[in-house]
């Protein structure tokens, strides 16, 4: 069985069973129809998935991994803040209307800096330290840039990536200040999952352990019926993960990723975005 299907499983009945609920004081999210989007919540979930193992993606639904990949890439390797370069329709709540989310995610990581080494932006100078010094404990990209909060349509939820090398085997922890446990759980984790075999790759190492640290994990009110029926699910084993051989990060497209042998249940619920 996956182990991303019992992690979830674990978590969202811990948040379910232990967690905080809001439903008394006032919150900021709201659904479609102007309704306060409630929550129960848990502080500080740690959870850790080994990539040498197994990919880590649910059975319990379908993750559409195809469009994970293509917001990770529309993030890390275009460095856009433009959903006009994204495929999926993930962001258009939170775009303007030429499509901008505005100094968020990839903006952040395409500014440069300039170090003894030369000029990077952020993504430059992990691919420049895991060449150079890859055993260096500074290798971390960081989105949450204070003096540029307010001109983010929203601020950065997965907002560091922190990358660790032990002997040839590449790990790595994704830091999240807030998630929507159901709409974006495996979604985050399948996407830092694919880019920490990115980063192995071109590198010349293999992929580990990514750890992934969640400061407020959620579960909206709207969504809790969902989950009780999702966990319910048969579970089966994770797909295979098969990532095309190359050596420039940068050439990577979402054709480059494949997964085999991927059963999930059919599950066709819609679950509504709180913004």
């Amino acid at each position: 069985m996956s182990l991303a299907d019992k992690i979830f499983v674990k978590n969202i009945k811990d948040i379910l069973e232990n967690g905080f609920s809001d439903f008394d004081i006032p919150v900021r999210p709201h659904w479609s129809d102007g309704t306060p989007a409630h929550t129960i919540k848990k502080f500080c979930i740690v959870n850790r998935y080994d990539l040498k193992k197994e990919f880590p993606l649910i059975t319990l639904r379908r993750t559409y991994f195809k469009s994970c990949v293509d917001e990770i890439l529309w993030i890390w390797q275009k460095k856009s803040n433009n959903t006009r370069d994204l495929k999926s329709g993930v962001w258009d709540s939170w775009a303007d209307k030429k499509g901008s989310i505005g100094k968020a995610y990839g903006y952040q990581l395409a500014q440069k800096s300039v170090y003894p080494e030369g000029k990077f932006d952020q993504v430059d100078r992990i691919l420049f330290d895991l060449k150079n010094n890859p055993y260096s404990r500074r290798i971390i990209a960081n989105m949450y840039v204070h003096s540029d909060l307010h001109q983010m349509a929203l601020y950065p939820c997965a907002y560091s990536f922190t990358l660790n090398l032990t002997g040839d085997t590449l790990n790595g922890i994704l830091n999240q200040r807030s998630q929507d446990m159901m709409v974006a759980n495996n979604w985050n984790v399948a996407q830092y999952a694919a880019l920490l075999h990115m980063f192995a790759a071109v590198s010349g190492f293999k992929a580990g352990e990514l750890g992934h640290v969640i400061a407020d994990a959620h579960i909206y009110d709207r969504h809790i019926p969902i989950a009780l029926k999702m966990i319910e699910k048969p579970q089966y084993d994770a797909p295979k993960f098969d990532l095309a051989a190359k050596s420039d990060f940068y050439s990577f497209t979402a054709d480059d990723f494949k997964l085999i042998d991927y059963k999930y249940n059919d599950f066709n619920f819609t679950l509504e975005v709180a913004v």
